[in-house]
């Protein structure tokens, strides 16, 4: 069952913890104000509510800000504010958390041919959109697009992989195999 509440606009007006969860949720979810600018406030508020944060700002990219923590067995989850970042979490962090709640297994990796080359990768994880081909042969082919940047809904949209760069990755050419979800 899921049951969406309203949060005030100030770390004062959120309501305990244990208010907003009468029903006796498995997962709390947030999504922005886990960050670190004058109105991100929602970390405060779940420690002051008692959650443990196990983790804040994660090596990746799109997605740095996520957060998770507990409070008792409630899971806690403070996914980016920014929509792509806020997705792609989700997808690694949530999916399988809800899967394995109800017994079924998390989507695996899988590996695509590179449609064009990449650039070297910095140190965080890069999940990179792409769209995915499969060729008449069987190969399937992910070919990343130009722009990434987080804030574009529509490549996330149109995407039908996210190629998976680990840090330090180097320059990589068209033809290579890839991990990709």
């Amino acid at each position: 069952q899921l049951q969406v509440l309203p949060v005030p606009r100030s770390a004062a007006g959120l309501r305990p913890l244990d208010d907003a969860n009468p029903a006796g949720a498995d997962i709390l979810l947030t999504t922005g104000g886990a960050s670190v600018g004058d109105h991100d406030y929602v970390q405060e508020a779940l420690k002051a509510a008692g959650v443990k944060v196990d983790f804040w700002k994660i090596a990746m990219r799109p997605g740095k800000p996520f957060m998770y923590g507990r409070k008792g067995s409630l899971h806690v989850m403070g996914l980016p504010g920014n929509p792509v970042s806020a997705q792609v979490c989700a997808r690694l962090f949530l999916l399988p958390l809800l899967n394995d709640m109800v017994g079924l297994p998390s989507p695996a990796e899988a590996t695509a041919t590179l449609g064009t080359a990449m650039k070297a990768n910095d140190s965080r994880q890069d999940y990179v959109r792409a769209t995915l081909e499969t060729r008449a042969d069987g190969t399937r082919v992910a070919t990343p697009f130009a722009r990434q940047d987080s804030s574009m809904q529509r490549t996330f949209r149109d995407a039908g992989a996210l190629i998976i760069r680990p840090p330090l990755a180097p320059e990589t050419p068209a033809g290579t195999a890839v991990p990709v979800l």
